[in-house]
């Protein structure tokens, strides 16, 4: 199990839910990939409403035609295993917003297996 107590790098990753990699969900590629690469863990939000580089609004509203919601994805590690998974973002997000903040880790604890 990964520990991470302390100082921490956030990447949060906005990109559209119809974004894809070689014909899977852009966002999935991305969780999976951090996976793959050790990271501490991803989550992926949806969000109602929002617009980006476009100026295109994506709205969940009923009367909206909009299937494309934004989606943000969260990535909390150390940095330079951060820093290190970067080139992967580059190569996937070919379109969106990727944005590194300094945080800290107050408590990162797992399920315990078995539960």
């Amino acid at each position: 199990m990964t520990r991470l107590t302390g100082s921490a790098l956030r990447v949060t990753i906005f990109i559209g839910e119809q974004d894809t990699w070689h014909h899977r969900p852009l966002s999935t590629e991305i969780v999976h990939r951090a996976r793959e690469a050790g990271l501490a863990g991803a989550s992926v939000f949806r969000g109602v409403e929002g617009f980006g580089a476009s100026s295109l609004i994506h709205t969940a509203r009923l009367l909206s035609l909009s299937e494309d919601l934004p989606l943000a994805i969260v990535i909390v590690d150390a940095e330079e295993r951060i820093r290190a998974f970067l080139p992967q973002l580059d190569e996937l997000v070919t379109e969106g917003l990727v944005i590194l903040d300094d945080c800290e880790v107050i408590r990162y604890v797992g399920r315990e297996k078995g539960r």
